[in-house]
């Protein structure tokens, strides 16, 4: 008996890390505190620490330190999966500084909580609750917290079989094009990465301009960016129950619906707009304006690859542009923009008052009027951050509304598609559309969370008085 009582241990106290336990002290208590603050401040972390890495020689090709306002939105482009730039991605940036930027997208895609998350669960096989309130707050609240863990591995795995795929796909395309083995395995992870994660960099000076011809390299393209902006509980539903609808979830069944029609609707759109300008695909064969429309549509929800100059487009071509951008992917996605289920909860709600319902009802289910305030505050939040982004832009740029107002939208929505504005702007005007996509990227998604759980019981209710709308 003396000899088990002196063999015992307290085991309340946590392992000291050394100069790390403050770390992780403080990090627990901003978790338990407000996830949607974590999630903020790791993504500033991670984009200042590629920042600093962007800036040093060896990341440059020719070898000098990189201004602070072009490796710091550089960074942010790529962290937060966007695709917009400053400075050349093939001509400033060295082999190294391409892996960087590489390493950026992949991690920004997944989110750098999601890969904290995977971490823990790989060392210790398991996730605390604390663990999974992070990991589901990475991830948009998306699915039960019992079912975080089985998500995390989803997320993981879709992401590398479907990068694998498309660099299967991408390299001996690239190999047919001319380029070494080498060189084309390089560009083959480098597109897929890039695709899948809806970020839009690409290693060549005229980006894929030169491959517009080519449906092996443009469909793999489309097909990576099309399945990263559906996002991983959409996905994950998809594995478990394949093509059995009925078992389908509402947000999957409403994501992919709206998606498609999206794409269609953008695809016919913008053919028909662009059919006889001369100046973009007037002088095609009419098969390829339409793999140039669909590749187009495709693009402007959030995937930024490009094959005409944005210059080029009609005015009403460049509006709809806004407006799908706008749009944008899958909640819980590498897409950005308001997401397609807050148009698809707006477009129901309007249908449910044009024909007097009380509820929104979608697929045999009622959306709760929670999910609907949610919807309109992501909505105005985003339309608010475009206005100011668009009158620093016109204040210190000068330029025409049209030009700013697209390179606006293609910021906050991580599209990367630009009209040529960006690359124009001076220092002052680089920060703000840094700002602007860093609060795209994270700032409605903390919202959106912010606002589904912040819940204040009342002990007292006032009287109802309808004010005149419209």
């Amino acid at each position: 008996m003396a000899q088990t009582q002196s063999s015992w241990r307290p085991t309340s106290q946590r392992e000291s890390l050394g100069p790390l336990t403050g770390l992780r002290d403080f990090v627990d208590r901003v978790a338990a505190s407000s996830p949607a603050r974590l999630a903020l401040l790791s993504f500033m972390g991670v984009i200042l620490v590629f920042t600093v890495i962007l800036s040093l020689p060896f990341s440059s090709a020719d070898g000098q330190f990189t201004p602070l306002h072009q490796s710091l939105f550089t960074a942010t482009s790529a962290v937060c999966v966007t695709g917009l730039t400053v400075v050349s991605t093939a001509a400033h940036w060295s082999a190294f500084g391409h892996v960087v930027i590489l390493l950026a997208i992949q991690v920004g895609g997944l989110g750098i909580l999601t890969l904290a998350s995977v971490l823990s669960l790989a060392v210790s096989r398991r996730l605390g609750v604390r663990g999974k309130l992070i990991a589901r707050e990475a991830m948009n609240n998306a699915g039960r917290l019992g079912e975080v863990g089985g998500l995390l591995r989803v997320v993981v795995a879709t992401s590398a079989v479907v990068e694998g795929l498309l660099t299967l796909f991408l390299t001996p395309a690239f190999m047919a094009q001319g380029e070494a083995f080498g060189a084309a395995l390089w560009h083959g992870v480098f597109y897929a990465i890039s695709s899948f994660n809806n970020a839009g960099f690409t290693p060549h000076s005229d980006g894929v301009v030169p491959y517009q011809y080519d449906l092996w390299i443009l469909v793999p393209l489309m097909v990576g960016g099309f399945v990263g902006s559906l996002g991983f509980p959409v996905l994950m539903v998809f594995l478990r129950y394949k093509a059995r609808v009925r078992l389908w979830t509402l947000h999957a069944k409403l994501t992919i619906v709206v998606s498609l029609i999206l794409v269609a609707l953008g695809a016919f759109l913008w053919g028909a707009m662009e059919w006889n300008n001369a100046r973009t695909i007037g002088g095609m064969a009419p098969s390829e304006k339409m793999v140039q429309a669909v590749f187009a549509s495709v693009m402007t929800r959030s995937l930024g690859f490009n094959l005409v100059d944005m210059n080029h487009l009609t005015p009403s071509t460049m509006l709809l542009s806004d407006a799908l951008m706008f749009a944008g992917g899958g909640s819980a996605s590498t897409a950005g923009g308001i997401k397609v289920t807050t148009v698809a909860v707006m477009f129901l709600a309007i249908v449910a008052e044009a024909r007097g319902d009380r509820d929104v009802r979608a697929y045999g289910r009622t959306i709760p009027e929670g999910v609907m305030r949610v919807a309109i505050s992501v909505i105005v939040m985003a339309a608010t951050l475009i206005m100011i982004a668009c009158s620093l832009l016109l204040a210190i740029s000068g330029e025409s509304l049209d030009r700013v107002l697209f390179d606006s939208i293609s910021a906050f929505a991580t599209v990367g598609l630009s009209t040529g504005l960006t690359s124009e702007l001076p220092p002052a005007g680089v920060y703000v559309l840094t700002a602007l996509m860093f609060f795209g990227r994270v700032g409605t998604i903390t919202m959106a969370t912010a606002l589904a759980l912040r819940q204040r019981s009342t002990l007292y209710h006032y009287p109802e008085e309808r004010p005149i709308i419209g």
